[in-house]
């Protein structure tokens, strides 16, 4: 009986798994309607808690403070959710200008009243200076008492939702007149307050897990095996001269020399290279146009807008978008896009408005190009430094141009990537005929290592010197600082565990190509203040480092089971440490990893609730990372699953959960649509 609860997870998360591709292949409201939203889920869910809850008393949970939080903040959480599905409902608000509207039309179709009355004043489209295309859609509406009396003003736009007496509204579509608005209404005045007091208890539940001295993750430290093992580390432009050539284009020499011209950019003082190779890398998707440099680029499309516009230089991924805008090849002029004065994205955004599928990303992707290319058009991407203002030493700009040409986030992943694959080779090579290491090679390892962490050092501390401060603002520089933290961490254990070596090339390259990868695409603007949000960044980092974590975890439980499949009863002394010593690390840091995808999965919630009004929505990255927090979660649970108590089945479970990392990770992205595939986390 005791492991009820458990196989009932289990089917959970394999029902939650299915939906999702029932989902892709039937549509959002199909799996609400028929899965999400039915009787049957909900007692599903309310089975299994009340499993883990008969479960907590019967181990007298209450007298381990850790556990007893993590537990009660579930049940309140799963509380929250059912106050959420019984109590709340969504729904959209229709208004229409000086008209005052009390009701809106729920998910059910049927008309639900407002305790106030809520008038649109004015609904605008703000445009980008001088052209059609638009950068935010905005309603003025005031809201009055049911006796008239106003009670406020307020300005609902894109990603700045409203919210009063247990209402939520934010800005979905508006009529084609302009004389109209569409606002989605989320009404939950008891769930999420009662969720988000289960976060809380979540979070404290995780934290003191982890520092909890009479702990499970305590408890391993201490462990003689691992103690034996060592300390775990924890344009301003001038008129120029242009080549003659179809496509005008300023020299290269002097380009060159703008490169240092301090500007305003991105509300800080950089010098021109910086903007110029954002807006090359975000456009065009290279680091170069035609063996053109960026500040050849940005120059010559500033002086010649009418030449660079017919230039096909805007990348369209979607191969579905540039069939409905008419555009053959990959990359599309910006006078393409435009139709005389018509803006052609405006017109698919108006159709896809409010829906979270691939082309409204597609869409948003492309508009947030084109934006670009019109504020560098207009002179507003970057600024002149004003007068007055003092500029950056000449020492701070060569350091941002030298972090600049140099690609330490590029050259460490190959690098680090290369040599853990090789590292791992050799390393189960040497386990299988049972060798040991030659000094002189373990010493080369030793110092390959070191350069690599040192170089990385370099390009983490010359970016801190660049900002001015340590560089943990955003989901790139965290993933920087944890790949840095897996490398020191490799560094430092490399003695004692050889093992750990070429993990830590591993997990240090495969966090720097995610942050490549992200590099691919930078954030330059605010044109899309949702993705901007600090919840976002932190709730993306925690989520990459627990990844990294598990990923650990894999190739631990790799070569476990590779070693006791080759010694069987014949088990030398040394090997059967050695996966010993594999399976407490592997224990270990399934503490920190699942503490940090939980917390990260409740910084999402909140991110999606103080965005858009609604901190779950059930899409398909949210259900895999709820999966992939269940799947990793039982596995604490040995007393009540005895045969996670033996090492080899404990790996055999490990080495398979990675595939729902895998999913959640690439599967959702490549497979499935939803929300959450512009992201990789």
């Amino acid at each position: 009986m005791k492991s009820v609860p458990f196989i009932l997870l289990f089917m959970a998360a394999a029902a939650l798994g299915i939906a999702t591709f029932v989902e892709n292949a039937r549509g959002t409201a199909f799996v609400h309607t028929y899965v999400y939203g039915t009787w049957w889920f909900a007692l599903a869910w309310t089975a299994i808690f009340i499993g883990l809850v008969v479960t907590a008393i019967r181990r007298k949970m209450w007298k381990r403070w850790p556990s007893l939080l993590l537990h009660a903040g579930f049940v309140v959480v799963f509380a929250g959710a059912l106050l959420t599905a019984f109590t709340g409902h969504k729904g959209i608000l229709h208004l229409r200008q000086g008209i005052p509207a009390t009701s809106y039309v729920d998910g059910q179709r049927r008309m639900a009243q407002l305790p106030f009355t809520m008038t649109l004043e004015r609904f605008r489209v703000e445009y980008y200076v001088g052209t059609d295309a638009p950068a935010d859609y905005v309603s003025d509406i005031s809201c009055h008492t049911t006796d008239g009396q106003l009670l406020c003003s307020p300005r609902i736009s894109m990603n700045r939702i409203f919210s009063t007496k247990g209402y939520r509204f934010y800005q979905t579509s508006f009529d084609e007149d302009h004389e109209g608005s569409w606002l989605t209404v989320n009404h939950d005045p008891y769930g999420t307050t009662v969720s988000y007091a289960g976060f809380t208890l979540l979070c404290i539940g995780f934290l003191l897990a982890l520092f909890d001295p009479q702990g499970g993750f305590r408890r391993l430290l201490r462990h003689p095996l691992l103690r034996r093992g060592g300390l775990f580390a924890w344009l301003c432009l001038a008129s120029f001269h242009v080549d003659a050539s179809p496509l005008p284009v300023v020299k290269r020499t002097q380009a060159d020399s703008l490169a240092s011209v301090q500007v305003v950019y991105n509300g800080r003082i950089a010098p021109l290279n910086t903007p110029a190779r954002d807006f090359v890398q975000k456009v065009y998707g290279a680091p170069s146009f035609r063996g053109l440099t960026p500040e050849q680029v940005v120059a010559s499309w500033q002086l010649h807008p009418e030449a660079w516009n017919r230039v096909p230089f805007i990348r369209i991924k979607s191969s579905k978008l540039r069939e409905r805008l008419g555009i053959k090849n990959e990359y599309a002029m910006l006078s393409e896009l435009f139709d005389g004065t018509d803006y052609k994205l405006q017109a698919l955004w108006q159709q896809e408005m409010g829906t979270r599928g691939k082309m409204a990303k597609a869409i948003q992707e492309t508009d947030e190009k084109v934006g670009l290319a019109l504020m560098l058009t207009q002179g507003t991407l970057v600024r002149p430094l004003p007068p007055g203002v003092p500029g950056l030493s000449s020492a701070k700009v060569r350091a941002e141009l030298w972090y600049n040409r140099i690609p330490f986030c590029k050259i460490l992943f190959m690098a680090n990537l290369t040599l853990g694959i090789v590292a791992f080779g050799l390393l189960v090579r040497r386990m299988l005929l049972r060798r040991k290491e030659n000094p002189a090679i373990r010493r080369l390892w030793t110092a390959v290592l070191w350069i690599a962490t040192l170089f990385h050092t370099a390009g983490y501390a010359l970016r801190g010197y660049i900002a001015g401060t340590i560089p943990l603002s955003n989901g790139y520089e965290t993933m920087l600082f944890a790949a840095w933290v897996v490398l020191l961490t490799a560094c430092l254990l490399r003695r004692r565990f050889p093992f750990v070596l070429p993990f830590g090339f591993l997990l240090s390259g495969f966090i720097l190509l995610v942050a490549y990868l992200g590099e691919m695409n930078p954030q330059i603007t605010p044109l899309m203040p949702v993705l901007a949000s600090p919840w976002l960044s932190w709730h993306v980092s925690l989520i990459m480092i627990s990844y990294a974590l598990f990923a650990f975890i894999f190739l631990n439980g790799l070569l476990a089971l590779v070693l006791s499949g080759r010694t069987g009863n014949a088990c030398l002394p040394l090997t059967r440490e050695r996966v010993m010593q594999l399976t407490l690390l592997s224990r270990l840091l399934l503490y920190p990893a699942t503490s940090l995808l939980g917390i990260g999965i409740i910084l999402g919630a909140v991110w999606a609730n103080v965005s858009w009004g609604s901190y779950w929505s059930w899409d398909p990255k949210e259900v895999w990372a709820l999966v992939a927090f269940i799947v990793y979660g039982i596995a604490f649970h040995t007393r009540s699953l005895p045969w996670l108590q033996r090492p080899r089945t404990f790996h055999i479970y490990m080495v398979l959960a990675f595939a729902v990392v895998l999913m959640t990770y690439f599967g959702v992205n490549y497979l499935l649509g939803g929300m959450h595939s512009y992201a990789n986390a």
